[in-house]
């Protein structure tokens, strides 16, 4: 069963890590089976419970997962194997468009912002015990929800979108819970939900988000808690619309326990409305990143949600990281405070792009989804041909398998670096590989 490969180990934290070991190793790969926990025991000398319990810590860390009488096997992505690291080489010479990153060049400069938040901190330091939340970006923050439409709560911070998910994930569920995903959605997501020992169920999209019948088919199933991402969905440009929102809304309404956190992780560079799911539940959180629009290496996202989900979220946060460093929050107050960026201009770069390269591909009969954001999503039958086969045009894309649980492969194309030049070059190159594909109505 284990080839070569022996475990070993007394007590239940000693197998836990030989097992985790052999993983991150690759003496034990992904999918392959663990021996039956009595079988283990008898061969380790060990009670049974021992064993249990080693295989109950590395399901809970993301390592393997159980599925009753088929007995327990290593993730088909183990958490020491993120989806990031699904990646190609890309040549030199080629184009690459697989990252998922802003343009470098719509990003604001960073120096005045930050020369501003430290002559702020020469006058008035932040040191222990001070408020975690600057109350000038508190104020700016609740101020753009209000106008979104986000229902009324405090505002926390984290670094970052996935920080966010992951905290308030925790302050709610236990390991052994199940967390509704789109499929395909953003990959980290996809890898954050087994590493905390929760369960992911995949919910198909469209161009308007989560399907209705498969959200209300997970509802059925018993999962805990759902994240949607509400415009700009990653990989495939989905944005929920305003009647999707309003069914799901509907949905949700008769499943108060289920915790919802929404993902806003392209504001200031999409020029459609928000239309999210916040406060229809009991539990709620909406993460909003400043990474897309003013820099990833802010390493800042603002969250509000219910009064609890917050207070459970700042009070563990109190005890690890404390707060979100003041010099980059004063950083962005100065950059929300002198208009560095102009949303609207920077929304309508990316739109331009993405738009043309939909209508490029669709013109060479080739099937595409980008409806908001800076990712388009193309429909294929071959994943692996056709990431080669653009390799071998000059075009580096994101193979879809970075963003899939069980849905039809993909790849990813990241419209932020080309230039109105590039656009025809590489529908010409996508049309050549797929040779006018099929369509998809869906992507699950």
């Amino acid at each position: 069963m284990l080839g070569e490969y022996r475990i070993t180990g007394r007590g239940a934290s000693g197998i836990a890590a030989d097992i985790e070991s052999a993983v991150g190793s690759g003496a034990l790969r992904p999918g392959e089976s663990l021996p039956p926990l009595r079988e283990l025991a008898v061969e380790l000398d060990v009670n049974p419970n021992t064993v249990a319990a080693a295989y109950r810590l590395l399901r809970d860390r993301g390592v393997i997962e159980t599925a009753g009488r088929r007995g327990s096997r290593v993730r088909a992505r183990p958490a020491t194997a993120p989806r990031e690291q699904i990646r190609i080489a890309v040549p030199p010479g080629a184009r690459d468009i697989s990252s998922g990153n802003p343009d470098p060049a719509l990003l604001p400069p960073l120096a005045e912002a930050l020369a501003a938040a430290a002559a702020r901190h020469a006058r008035s330091p932040a040191l222990y015990g001070g408020p975690p939340v600057d109350e000038e970006l508190g104020r700016m923050a609740r101020a753009a929800l209000d106008a979104d439409g986000v229902p009324a709560g405090p505002v926390g911070l984290t670094s970052g979108s996935l920080d966010a998910m992951d905290r308030v994930l925790t302050a709610h569920l236990r390991p052994g819970d199940a967390v509704a995903v789109e499929d395909p959605g953003w990959g980290s997501v996809l890898d954050l939900v087994p590493a905390l020992g929760l369960r992911v169920v995949p919910v198909a999209v469209d161009d308007e988000g989560p399907l209705v019948e498969e959200v209300a088919r997970a509802l059925r199933s018993g999962i805990r808690a759902l994240v949607v991402t509400d415009r700009g969905q990653n990989p495939t440009g989905a944005a929920l619309s305003a009647a999707r929102a309003a069914d799901l809304r509907a949905l949700l309404a008769g499943h108060r326990e289920v915790l919802v956190i929404d993902d806003d992780h392209v504001s200031g560079i999409v020029d459609l409305p928000l239309h999210c799911l916040a406060g229809v539940t009991d539990h709620w959180a909406l993460v909003r990143s400043v990474a897309k629009a003013y820099g990833p290496d802010l390493r800042l996202a603002l969250y509000t949600g219910d009064a609890t989900t917050v207070d459970r979220v700042r009070g563990r946060h109190r005890l690890g990281a404390g707060w979100v460093s003041h010099l980059l929050q004063h950083a962005l107050v100065h950059l929300w405070q002198t208009h560095a960026i102009d949303p609207a201009a920077v929304a309508r770069s990316y739109d331009e792009r993405r738009q043309a390269l939909v209508a490029a591909l669709a013109a060479r009969g080739v099937p595409s989804h980008g409806r908001s954001g800076m990712n388009v999503w193309v429909p294929v039958s071959d994943e692996t041909g056709a990431v080669a086969g653009l390799l071998q045009r000059g075009w580096a894309v994101a193979p879809g398998a970075r963003f899939r649980a069980r849905s039809a492969p993909g790849v990813r194309l990241t419209v932020s670096l080309l230039a109105p030049g590039d656009i025809e070059p590489l529908a010409d190159a996508v049309a050549e590989v797929l040779h006018g594909g099929r369509a998809a109505g869906r992507y699950g």
